[in-house]
């Protein structure tokens, strides 16, 4: 199957801004990727790219005052199966993990570990270590929170999820992740698209993704506590510790968000329709 992905963004700026943009397809995708998507910027601008410390794609430019248009439109191949499950995956003991797995062990700015270390021992030291115990923390904050886009503020973090029992995805993931660090599992937040293939089509617009990724038995599984059903379709953009690390947009003074369209849908045939100037 070919799945359509892309953005339309739109700031406006009151004075030129520097800003660092996460907005591609992840590396681990290169092979699927039928048509690359590729930032276009309205008006144009000079642009530079790197890698950040996570492997991640990274755009460098600086916006003009005014109005800052970005957009793109990509096709990549899926293989349509959903996420795998592996009930049997372990869990490793921390002296037996490999070393490039221990930061996502450690609190972040969104990850409180040292704050809800007692609420995971509490709740899930009776649980079976491995995929039982990830697959009880995604139940648990599945469970425990509710969904709303009115819910979401940039500044809240896990703990703070825990106690207001509110959020959007990010929310649900930066709590699970803590969980799951917590109990001495390796998970690190991921962020990208997540179309409705397979599910009915939701009620408000398409919006970027978050879930994580938790290391069990030797490599990385896929879990996502706010749907924690399987999905199709899943296409990642960038991984960090949370948030913070996989920021769509990183502005360096002040601006507003004027526009937010986000495209992740099914397409019957590889071709990318051009980004619309309307």
């Amino acid at each position: 199957m070919h799945l359509r992905v892309g953005y339309d963004l739109i700031y406006h700026c009151p004075q030129a801004t520097p800003m660092i943009l996460l907005v591609n397809m992840h590396y681990s995708r290169a092979s699927d990727i039928v048509v690359p998507d590729y930032l276009t910027t309205d008006p144009s601008v000079p642009i530079t790219a790197y890698r950040d410390p996570f492997g991640n794609w990274c755009t460098r430019l600086v916006a003009p005052a005014g109005q800052m248009r970005f957009s793109s439109r990509g096709v990549v191949r899926d293989s349509g199966l959903p996420d795998v499950v592996v009930p049997s995956a372990p869990q490793q003991a921390v002296e037996d993990l490999p070393e490039e797995t221990l930061v996502f062990l450690r609190g972040s700015r969104y990850c409180e570990t040292d704050v809800l270390s007692p609420v995971a021992w509490d709740f899930f030291a009776k649980t079976p270590p491995g995929w039982a115990r990830v697959q009880a923390i995604c139940d648990y904050v599945h469970a425990h929170m509710t969904f709303g886009y009115t819910y979401a503020r940039v500044t809240k973090t896990a703990f703070d999820a825990f106690n207001e029992r509110t959020g959007v995805c990010r929310d649900y993931t930066h709590l699970a992740v803590t969980l799951c660090r917590c109990m001495n599992i390796p998970a690190r937040y991921c962020t990208g698209y997540l179309g409705d293939i397979g599910i009915p089509p939701p009620a408000s617009p398409m919006d970027f993704a978050a879930w994580m990724e938790v290391y069990l038995g030797g490599r990385w599984y896929t879990f996502d506590p706010r749907n924690n059903v399987p999905r199709i379709g899943r296409v990642l953009m960038a991984r960090g510790r949370d948030a913070a690390d996989v920021a769509i947009t990183t502005t360096f003074g002040p601006n507003t968000l004027e526009r937010f369209t986000v495209v992740a849908e099914e397409v019957s045939e590889p071709m990318a329709s051009a980004p619309s100037h309307a």
